[in-house]
Parts: structure tokens; sequence; C-alpha cells
């Protein structure tokens, strides 16, 4: 999906000119259990606002709320007000829909852990993952009834 953002809505209700491009592919596969998103492009904190956006619609769409995201955007890593940022505002947005969230995005390193704090501190049930691998049998896991505590306690290793 590319989505160009050419007229955004600016202050006070005023079209705001943008000449940016977020260019984002992002594809949905269903499995038993879960959606999983991949997205490509290019990393900006639009564009993961708006997949993350994307995301949460299609899981509603479908009534399906585990969902794991395969990240591969390429480009400089975002700043981490960014990602605090995206993590904070996108958890409130979503705050009461998913049931299990599974992330995976090699690139992040060590972000990826803090964007997973503060999402969870806000309430969300999510993890973030050093492989697709390690997300699928996590996220199986929680269907097949793990504890609640266990969700959060365990590392990714």
């Amino acid at each position: 999906m590319v989505v160009p953002v050419a007229n955004r809505i600016g202050l006070h209700g005023f079209p705001q000119r943008c000449d940016a491009v977020i260019a984002y592919q992002l594809s949905f596969e269903r499995h038993p259990q879960y959606i999983h998103a991949t997205v490509t492009g290019t990393n900006s904190r639009d564009a993961v606002q708006r997949y993350l956006e994307d995301v949460r619609r299609e899981c509603v769409r479908q009534d399906c709320y585990r969902v794991l995201v395969e990240e591969r955007l390429e480009g400089p890593r975002l700043p981490t007000m960014d990602v605090f940022a995206i993590a904070s505002e996108g958890s409130m947005k979503a705050l009461g829909i998913f049931h299990a969230i599974a992330y995976v995005d090699q690139r992040m390193g060590d972000m990826a852990e803090f964007a997973e704090m503060v999402a969870v501190n806000r309430g969300m049930p999510v993890r973030a993952f050093s492989s697709v691998e390690k997300a699928e049998n996590w996220l199986c896991a929680q269907q097949e009834g793990v504890r609640e505590q266990d969700i959060f306690q365990h590392r990714d290793g």
C-alpha cells in the first residue's frame, strides 16, 4: 500500500500541504489462530503510525485479535522519543481491542524492548521477538491457555 500524504488536515481544520509520500507495503496472511501482518517500505514515524492503524482496522474487519506484526522497514532507526510516542499513542488507540500482539523487527534491538515496555505499561498485551518462529510459538501458546502472567514474565532468548 502506498499512502500519499499530500492533503492532510492541519490546525483548525485547514488543509496542510505536504509533499512527502509515506510508502509502505502491508500484507496480511490469515492463520487459524492469528493474523500475520508483514510491512515493508521506508521507515518513518508517519509510516509506522499509519501501518499500525491499518493493522488494527484489518484485525477488526476479520474479527481476529491476535496478530503477528513483522516489520521490515528500511532506513535509519527512529529516535527514542518517536518510538515512545508511537507506542504510547498507538496503545491508547488500540486499548481493549487486542488479545495478543507479537512484534518482530530484527533491526530494532533494545529499542523493541523499550517499545514493548511502553505499550505493556499502557495495558497492551504485546511482546517483541527476534524471530517470526518465536513470535508464532508465543501466539499459539496464548491460544492454548498460557496464564496471563506468563505472557510478560519470560523474555525472548
